[in-house]
């Protein structure tokens, strides 16, 4: 007996034992961020991790208590779904389709895994899990003699039922492009599906009706109380849809054993980084962030072959294709977090990129399961090549992808919104002047091919080209180009022409060279977009991750840098809070004229590392995440956009953030755990230390890399993959000296 309780012990204390594991899944809360404070909130998103099938009640907002319909897929990120479910008793009528379903939001039950609502006026429950193709609803109807179900389509939609029991639904997914001349791309989306008893057996003599935009089926008396749709998806055919349905073997997987599969897929990632300390609060705000990384890009492959947007084709392969993403957004965190905790995944990413740019002619920048989407500026699909080629991603033709990027950047139009439309005479400007030219105030634009309401935005614009020709003469040197790597590598200082040193910000010039006069905080109209984009100049004068010297020479000195730092987290709106956000509404989560809630913001904190002065980038990295991540319906403090903006969350959280995606290293900040530990893909153990951290304690006092003292505030790509830890000595007040005098990275 001693022997049993000695073995029993010295188990429990074994590293990684099974009973020691917590499972962090418990922390995750799909609802945090469901109130937007003024754009778009986060979504309740019911899927497994980098699927396609995917689902969320369509509602006006979290706010209100009536469902419009359950999708049977959204296919692109919080968009509203295809082919609404809904549910009724009695009689079919005209308005039944139109009648919004009332539901207690305490009766609601959330998991990424699983979700479950209460109709209160009807008494009827309806719940939902995803498979990787399919999925289950699990609808429990009273006992009453009329119980149906209903489906509509967009008008498009073609549906076939022999008997009720099974049914197949081909609905249109229709995009068009912006512009002068606008295309419309059309594919299809394919439903199979099956209606069954809770023992997986078909319910016969069901009563289908449809036409091309409704779809019926009405229970009869004798039917169970209990029911069960169980479908699959594709966008190649009918005939696929049947083949992933058995595929994903749901004719005889039940509701509970399909949710315990998916909780355990959610496990595996959830659980890949393990905390130790911090409250209940900042974990569920840490896991939560977490989970929404994994929202995008998904894969679309149907074991074995996947239809293509990009050339409305099928094709064959055995690989994942990854779409869905929005590069402005998740070139900044989302992607360079995955090249730490999945970089295979990553690599297959990059590869569908590359293929994308193949089937359609140009790398795309918001990639869609339809085909790109024209959106925001800039061509930050370079970005990610770039920093995934220096982290040893290279499983996919290099070459082709250099040759998209270099398209992007020297035959196609700089205007935003229409990413892929060939070179203008504008772009030809840009080229030849190094800048976007603006319009003065007041003058009438002459390109028929700017958005009416997008604008020119110059200055980001010119910033945002400025970063990518960094990113593609980096990625020559890489691959030997040496004379595009002397030809173009000149452009990415074209943001010094907008540099106007009285204001100390990036102001418009017009196209004689003259500077536009304005008020860098709120001229431009909604969102600025006249001169700038969503920000204001202050966001934008901190836009030169590529290039941190040359813009801290523009200030004057690294001390000037940090005292306008600190100025911009200071400086007033200037105006009542009600005018700012007349044209400032993408600008939320304000402290002074810094901007939590949208992307240009996210590295801006961190500079402080490089300008002498690390222990502000500590105090206000845990400010930010303190005051604007919350675990509650507000938890998110602008647009989230699929994991681009919890993605600085999980690595701030953690301690870590990449500035500069291209320069492979980290800047180092104090993590709000004291201990994370991340199980590496390759089976090594990265573990960041910080014993006794708390709300107060959190100035770094010294810092060890695997024992050896650090005195910079930076820690390299490789040594994060090699395992080990990272120690820091943390204090409650700061230590002004460490890391005062590092060199700022660069790579060779």
């Amino acid at each position: 007996m001693k022997k049993l309780i000695l073995i029993s012990i010295i188990f429990l204390l074994l590293p990684g034992a099974i009973f020691a594991q917590e499972d962090f899944t418990k922390y995750v809360d799909p609802t945090i961020g469901n109130v937007s404070r003024f754009l778009v909130p986060t979504y309740p998103t019911i899927q497994l991790p980098n699927q396609m099938m995917r689902m969320f009640p369509i509602k006006q907002d979290y706010i209100s208590d009536q469902v419009e319909a359950f999708p049977l897929q959204v296919t692109s990120h919080r968009s509203k779904g295809y082919l609404g479910m809904k549910v009724s008793l009695g009689d079919i009528v005209k308005s039944s389709w139109d009648k919004k379903m009332n539901i207690d939001h305490d009766l609601e039950i959330v998991h990424p895994w699983l979700y479950s609502t209460y109709l209160i006026d009807d008494d009827i429950r309806v719940s939902f899990t995803p498979g990787e193709k399919g999925a289950i609803y699990k609808i429990e109807f009273p006992a009453i003699d009329k119980k149906n179900i209903l489906i509509k389509g967009t008008g498009d939609m073609i549906s076939s039922s022999k008997d009720g029991s099974s049914f197949t639904f081909e609905e249109k997914i229709k995009y068009t492009t912006r512009g002068v001349k606008p295309v419309t791309s059309i594919m299809s989306l394919y439903v199979y599906g099956i209606i069954t008893d809770e023992n997986g057996k078909p319910i016969k003599n069901l009563k289908p009706k449809s036409d091309k935009e409704n779809f019926s089926i009405t229970l009869s008396k004798d039917a169970p109380s209990t029911v069960y749709i169980k479908y699959a998806i594709s966008y190649i055919s009918h005939k696929q849809a049947k083949i992933n349905f058995k595929k994903e073997k749901l004719t005889r997987t039940n509701f509970t054993k399909l949710a315990e599969i998916g909780k355990k897929k959610w496990e595996k990632v959830i659980n890949q980084i393990q905390v130790e300390g911090g409250t209940d609060a900042q974990r569920r705000s840490f896991y939560t962030a977490l989970y929404r990384t994994y929202e995008r890009m998904l894969d679309i492959n149907e074991y074995g072959k996947y239809y293509s947007g990009y050339d409305s084709k099928v094709h064959k392969s055995d690989r994942p294709f990854y779409v869905d993403d929005w590069i402005w957004d998740t070139f900044r965190a989302h992607h360079p977090l995955r090249t730490i905790l999945d970089p295979e995944i990553e690599d297959d990413m990059l590869n569908s990129y590359t293929l994308m740019y193949e089937q359609s002619g140009w790398m795309p920048t918001f990639p869609q399961v339809y085909r790109n989407h024209m959106c925001m500026n800039s061509y930050h699909s370079s970005a990610i090549f770039i920093d995934g080629y220096r982290k040893g991603l290279k499983n996919y033709d290099v070459e082709k992808a250099y040759q998209g990027i270099k398209k992007n950047l020297t035959e196609a139009t700089f205007i935003p919104w229409r990413q892929g439309t060939p070179r203008l005479p504008i772009d030809d400007f840009y080229h030849e002047n190094g800048y976007f030219p603006s319009l003065r105030p007041g003058e009438k634009e002459t390109e028929p091919m700017m958005d009416k309401f997008e604008k020119r935005q110059p200055v980001p614009v010119t910033l945002g080209i400025s970063y990518d020709f960094w990113a593609m003469t980096e990625l020559a040197k890489e691959l030997g180009k040496d004379s595009d790597f002397e030809k173009y590598s000149p452009k990415a200082k074209d943001y010094q022409n907008l540099w106007h040193p009285k204001h100390r910000l990036f102001m418009p010039k017009d196209s004689k060279g003259e500077w536009v006069d304005i008020n860098p905080k709120s001229d431009g109209g909604p969102g600025y977009r006249h001169y700038y984009d969503e920000n204001n100049g202050w966001t934008y004068a901190w836009e030169v991750q590529h290039d941190i010297n040359g813009l801290i020479d523009l200030l004057g000195g690294k001390s000037a840098a940090k005292d306008r730092l600190d100025q911009l987290f200071r400086e007033p709106l200037g105006m009542r809070k009600s005018e700012f956000y007349v044209h400032g509404a993408n600008s939320t989560g304000m402290v002074g004229q810094f901007s939590m809630g949208n992307e240009p913001s996210f590295h801006i904190p961190y500079f402080y590392n490089y300008f002498g002065a690390p222990w502000k980038t500590q105090k206000m990295t845990r400010f930010l995440l303190d005051v604007w991540f919350k675990d509650n319906i507000f938890g998110i403090p602008g647009d989230e956009d699929g994991g681009g903006m919890t993605a600085f969350a999980v690595f701030s959280f953690m301690g870590l953030y990449p500035v500069t995606p291209g320069l492979p290293y980290y800047n180092i900040t104090s993590p709000v755990f004291e201990k994370v530990t991340i199980n590496l893909k390759n089976g090594k153990k990265f573990r960041i230390i910080a014993e006794g951290a708390s709300k107060t304690k959190k100035y770094i006092q010294k810092a060890f890399i695997n024992g050896n003292e650090i005195q910079s505030p930076f820690i390299t790509h490789d040594q994060i993959m090699a395992g080990g830890n990272l120690k820091l000595i943390l204090s409650e007040l700061p230590n002004k000296s460490w890391g005062v005098n590092a060199v700022i990275p660069e790579f060779k």
